[in-house]
């Protein structure tokens, strides 16, 4: 009867730790947390690469310096933004001294709103994830 007990009590404790989130649809708190900061990283590398200026309170800055401008208000930001979406309409798409939208000004003369770059940037990211979960195979999880 002890070994039973021990069994089902393992077993439950295995399967609440390492394999409840998946099997209820979706990620751990923490794990959707990761997933957040990475999607704005990626914004933020996404800035850093591109290929335009960017006008903040009517002054051109660089991708690289516009990056680095964002890096340092998502740090002094801490945990009040939580999520990417978050991140975009609190931080990386308006001054918060004056509120004036940041842009983006490439090389043909067309300027674009950062805000609506970076929400089409972050779809392409979120297809990315989706695209690459459609591979894996569903979970056999043991009764218990």
């Amino acid at each position: 009867m002890k070994t039973k007990a021990l069994v089902i009590f393992l077993s439950f404790a295995f399967f609440t730790k390492a394999n409840y989130a998946p099997f209820i649809g979706g990620p751990s708190y923490m794990q959707q947390a990761v997933n957040e900061e990475n999607k704005i990283n990626q914004l933020i590398v996404f800035i850093e690469k591109s290929d335009a200026k960017f006008v903040r309170n009517g002054t051109e800055y660089s991708a690289v310096d516009a990056a680095k401008h964002l890096r340092m208000k998502r740090e002094k930001a801490g945990t009040k933004i939580k999520t990417a979406k978050e991140f975009i309409d609190n931080i990386a798409s308006k001054s918060s001294m004056s509120g004036e939208p940041y842009q983006m000004k490439f090389k043909n003369g067309s300027v674009i709103n950062v805000r609506d770059m970076l929400y089409h940037e972050l779809k392409k990211i979120e297809a990315k994830q989706v695209g690459s979960l459609k591979g894996l195979k569903a979970t056999k999880y043991p009764a218990c």
